[in-house]
């Protein structure tokens, strides 16, 4: 491999990427083939989303449309969204339920069962001896492409490697032990928002894993007395640097907010004042002191609670340059009203247009406006080091677990890149 012919993205390092990975369309679809359909997990939903049979949910692995389904006799199943006949999409709703566990193409009438199994086809045997399939047609060979399914702590995640190793062994102990923090108990779904954005998946899974932004993008964190980055806080990161969980407890005796704004390098422009201070309220019921839990479980799902607020965000890569994040929003299904109505109200702080988190989608497309152009120009991630370490605190000083983020990462493409860089289509 010489000069003229190794790509941009080749070399890159998890200190060092190459702008290239958001630009690059053979980058993005070998992302597809190595890292959604290859050696790894992808969250496909809440088993709270399906809690009866004939439950769906309409959702993504990558870019591949997937439906979640429960069966009949209670199991969960994932499916390609896509006809066996002709391609077109099968189930054409975001979620629901099939009372009578079939799934028909609107084309041509093929049925599918839960499972995905093909179970009927319009004139399979022609009319009074015409036309039709021939008698080898074999309705068993002509099923929708299946995932393979697991759960963990009322997380359910799909694969279509049949030979990863289980879930729980890809989550590891550490991780599987903070999302049974969040999912202690069982919960109920509360709502949805979706969220577009002009911008790289990766960028939006960079920002998700950044503490360093968080009391410096987020103004409303100082202001406001949620974070600043002298709480006492940690971070943790998979071996392979796949997934993070930061966590942050809450201010310790009474809070000074002057002294949360004088951490922050700049302060919000005009009044800066809460009509209904309810919102800010936390109500601690977690046996411990964490008012933020960030967890990042790659490459397609956040676990979040902050303050009160509990919620899956899943990123969607539609393009190199178009994410989607679904947020789907829940509180433990032993709540009373009351406590659902501080939930609810508490979703003000996050989501597409959170008072905390509307930032992070412009952050996304800024950097993707920004690198435009710059294949062969590459990141400087080397806040707090140039290493990946398992943990560490206080977090918001480094960018470590982005580090972990592109460790993991370029542990799945390295093979494609280099094969990109000897066909130069990086």
């Amino acid at each position: 491999m010489n000069a003229e012919t190794m790509p941009v993205a080749a070399g890159s390092e998890p200190t060092a990427v190459d702008y290239a990975v958001y630009h690059s369309q053979a980058i993005f679809t070998a992302e597809q083939e190595n890292i959604f359909r290859g050696q790894t997990w992808c969250y496909l939903g809440l088993e709270a989303e399906l809690a009866n049979s004939g439950d769906f949910r309409s959702t993504h692995v990558g870019n591949t449309p997937v439906v979640v389904t429960r069966a009949a006799d209670g199991s969960i199943h994932a499916w390609v969204n896509r006809c066996a006949h002709k391609g077109a999409t099968v189930c054409r709703s975001l979620r629901g339920n099939q009372a009578d566990g079939a799934f028909v193409c609107v084309y041509h009438q093929w049925a599918y069962d839960a499972t995905g199994a093909l179970v009927g086809v319009p004139f399979r045997r022609g009319l009074k001896g015409v036309g039709g399939y021939s008698t080898e047609f074999n309705m068993a060979e002509h099923s929708l492409e299946r995932l393979r399914v697991e759960t963990f702590g009322g997380l359910v995640f799909g694969t279509f490697n049949p030979s990863i190793a289980p879930l729980e062994d890809f989550l590891g102990p550490v991780m599987r032990k903070y999302i049974q923090r969040v999912f202690q108990r069982p919960v109920k779904v509360l709502g949805y928002a979706r969220q577009l954005m002009a911008g790289n998946w990766k960028l939006y899974s960079e920002n998700s894993r950044d503490s360093y932004h968080g009391g410096l993008l987020h103004l409303f964190y100082p202001t406001f007395g949620i974070y600043r980055q002298s709480q006492e806080s940690a971070g943790l990161v998979s071996d392979e640097g796949y997934h993070t969980v930061f966590t942050v407890s809450k201010p310790k005796g009474d809070v000074d907010y002057g002294s949360f704004g004088d951490e922050a390098n700049r302060e919000m422009q005009g009044e800066a004042k809460l009509q209904d201070e309810r919102l800010l309220a936390f109500r601690p019921e977690i046996a411990d002191d964490v008012g933020l839990h960030i967890q990042s479980i790659f490459p397609s799902v956040v676990v979040q609670q902050i303050q009160n607020t509990l919620a899956t965000r899943q990123i969607v890569p539609h393009g190199t340059d178009k994410t989607e994040l679904v947020w789907t929003y829940f509180g433990y299904a032993d709540d009373d009203e009351e406590t659902t109505r501080h939930r609810l109200r508490n979703l003000n702080l996050v989501g597409p247009s959170g008072l905390i988190s509307m930032e992070d989608g412009e952050a996304v497309e800024l950097c993707q406006q920004g690198t435009i152009g710059a294949e062969g120009k590459r990141s400087f991630v080397e806040m707090g080091g140039d290493d990946v370490r398992p943990s560490y605190a206080p977090m918001g000083m480094d960018e470590n677990s982005v580090r972990g983020f592109w460790k993991g990462y370029l542990g799945l493409m390295g093979n494609a890149l280099a094969d990109l860089a000897v066909e130069g289509r990086a």
